[in-house]
């Protein structure tokens, strides 16, 4: 089992930046003094988990610093800097920059995990000792003679000086054996050994301290944290350690502390991971972007390499690429057939993926098939693992205590978001139905992890066929969109009838009771990503031809056209769907029977985005061709339409300049 280490860069850490070098005119022994002693009143009484011997070494040679520069500041020496000489200046500010270290360094171990601070003992033991080396060498060379000092801190510093040559040049025997035990846990999982709970016992409460699930929970997301900060720093081996020894604490937690004293699981899920400040910046930049823009609409999933078709979309490549060779000749989100099979790349939003995907820390280079594949044949322990936690989840979904379903289901939901793979393990495993049951219950919360992790099981193509064949699972999830007790349970629930809607021949075989009185319901009073998820789902559903007198008999081109006057984002979403729905005749007939849709996409026209300018005009060009003579006439005699069409024919994009043309070839 590879041991854990971070590649050693010559680059500084963040705190030598943070650190103010330039000490010109700055009280220099006030300063040293102060930092040296504010060290040791934070650290004096600190508990280590590890790295015991070589942290409390460091705080005695502070100490000493700290009287040594008591004694010179309380002698005047800021006072009158002239009498110090330019040697003794320069190792003050060396020292200055050492301490700094020294207190990052403590600290580090004084508040990392202790699974952290395991696997990287054999590396922080080396720090230690460059650490101390540095000592060594500047008080080599400290003129301690010029600096006129008594007896008693004289004997100090010396006794300091022949302290700094010295250093136990590794870890306790106790840490080698500890990270041993850990090795032999993870090399149990890949062997499908489950290790026996009295061990587990021993090592995480015993030796480690880790005693509730509180614990056990921080350790997770220290240790998620820190790989997603050191996301370059570390190698697959490395990687693979650490990610293992997540999935282990993760079913020591569930197997060795039972879901019994409720404010000891009184945690939220998912957490979020700690980040560095940079990448925290930049993750706010990107993420609202992300959400639409970077998710191919037919896999669902981050886009790897975006192309653009002729009607102008993006996709990723391997998808579009399986649409267009199934024999299909149509935009999969518009409807529009597709002049030729070209699939030109999309630099510019390939590059915006990259920068997004490096700052949260999600991988958008591997396929799908070759990350299963790699964490098939690299991570076993880590699967076994999960695997064995998976399964006490499902069983406290179906026998628990609420409280134990509530944890289960926050914990399932954690997995299917943050470890791909699990998702169709937890499917396998049996838990769709105890999660459907779950979405009847009348614990809010309960209900949306819930609701939120089939949706998340569902991204899963493999699991979609589990859901929609699951007795009563369609019906119970329309039934949250309609009276979920959350606006998000309600929300993830509308996602996922949309996710679930693509499957092939999925509704040609059933629509549940009031599915689309409940999307138009949502599509008029939800939240804004509620209104835009109801009108994706309307849009899936419409699709297939069975679907069409249904929806509009339901409301649901109704809700479309009265969310034209919604924000902009929905208005935009929504003329999007009414363009697929105005394709056909049913279609544009029943939105031109809506008094306030001609008004509505003409407002967009006029105050829109591009995109939804596109939409607009291109749904009032089919109301006019194909909505029969009725809904023409009343498109024709709309006032301004001429205007407005003529202002696109100036302003608009190529294909709301073509629409536009034969708009005004019509009117």
């Amino acid at each position: 089992m590879a041991t854990v280490s971070l590649r050693r860069r010559k680059l500084p850490s963040l705190e030598a930046f943070l650190a103010p070098v330039d000490l010109t005119g700055v009280p220099l022994v006030g300063t040293l003094a102060s930092i040296s002693a504010e060290i040791v009143s934070l650290f004096i009484g600190a508990r280590f988990s590890f790295q015991r011997r070589n942290s409390r070494s460091l705080i005695r040679k502070v100490e000493v610093l700290a009287v040594f520069f008591r004694y010179l500041a309380d002698s005047g020496y800021d006072s009158n800097p002239g009498s110090v000489s330019s040697t003794a200046v320069l190792c003050f500010k060396e020292l200055y920059l050492l301490l700094h270290h020294s207190k990052f360094l403590l600290r580090y171990c004084a508040r990392s995990s202790k699974l952290w601070l395991l696997l990287q003992s054999s590396s922080l033991s080396c720090v230690f000792h460059d650490l101390s080396r540095d000592y060594s060498t500047l008080l080599d060379v400290f003129p301690v003679d010029r600096l006129g000092l008594s007896d008693d801190v004289r004997e100090q510093f010396e006794l300091l000086h022949k302290q700094s040559r010295l250093f136990v040049d590794d870890d306790d025997n106790d840490e080698k054996t500890l990270r041993d035990r850990l090795y032999s846990f993870l090399d149990g999982f890949e062997n499908r050994r489950i290790p026996n709970p009295e061990e587990l016992r021993y090592f995480f409460v015993d030796k480690l301290g880790i005693r509730d699930p509180k614990s056990c929970s921080a350790e997770i997301e220290f240790l998620e944290g820190e790989m997603s900060n050191h996301d370059r720093d570390l190698e697959e081996p490395t990687r693979s350690v650490v990610n293992g020894s997540v999935d282990i604490i993760r079913y020591a937690m569930f197997s060795l502390f039972r879901i019994e004293d409720e404010s000891e699981w009184r945690f939220e899920y998912p957490k979020k991971q700690r980040k560095c400040f940079i990448a925290q910046e930049i993750e706010e930049t990107f993420t609202t972007t992300a959400q639409d823009d970077f998710i191919c609409s037919i896999s669902l999933s981050l886009m790897k390499d975006p192309v653009i078709v002729s009607t102008g979309q993006s996709y990723d490549r391997s998808s579009i690429a399986r649409w267009i060779e199934g024999g299909r000749c149509t935009c999969p989100k518009t409807g529009q057939k597709l002049v030729d099979s070209c699939l030109v790349p999309n630099l510019a939003l390939r590059n915006m993926i990259r920068d997004w995907s490096e700052a949260t820390g999600v991988s958008h280079e591997t396929p799908k098939e070759s990350l299963a594949s790699l964490l098939h044949l690299q991570k076993r322990a880590s699967m076994e693992a999960n695997k064995a936690t998976i399964s006490i989840l499902i069983q406290n979904l179906a026998d628990g205590s609420e409280l134990a379903q509530t944890v289960a289901a926050g914990e399932i939901l954690l997995l299917t978001r943050t470890v791909i793979e699990t998702r169709t393990l937890i499917a396998e495993a049996g838990a769709i139905p105890h999660l459907r049951r779950l979405l009847k219950s009348e614990n809010a919360v309960l209900q949306e992890k819930s609701v939120t992790s089939i949706f998340n099981l569902s991204v899963e193509e493999k699991n979609r066929s589990r859901i929609m064949e699951e007795n009563d699972c369609l019906e119970s999830i329309v039934s949250v969109i309609d009276s979920g007790l959350t606006m998000k349970a309600r929300e993830n629930a509308a996602a996922t009838v949309y996710v679930l809607s693509r499957v092939d021949g999925g509704y040609k075989r059933m629509i549940p009771e009031g599915c689309f009185e409940s999307l138009a319901s949502l599509l008029r009073n939800g939240t804004t990503r509620g209104k835009k998820d109801a009108a994706n789902a309307l849009y899936s559903i419409w699709l297939h031809p069975d679907n069409c007198s249904l929806m509009v008999n339901s409301g649901g081109v109704s809700a479309l056209v009265g969310a034209l006057a919604d924000e902009e984002a929905v208005a935009e979403k929504a003329a999007a769907v009414l363009a697929v729905v105005a394709n056909q005749s049913f279609g544009a007939e029943s939105i031109g029977r809506e008094e306030s849709a001609v008004a509505g996409l003409m407002e967009l026209m006029r105050c829109g985005t591009p995109r939804g300018q596109e939409k607009a005009i291109a749904t009032l060009l089919q109301l006019c061709t194909i909505g029969g003579e009725v809904v023409a006439e009343k498109v024709v005699r709309a006032p301004g339409l001429a205007g407005l069409t003529q202002k696109l024919l100036l302003t608009g994009t190529e294909r709301a300049k073509r629409r536009a043309v034969s708009l005004s070839r019509v009117l």
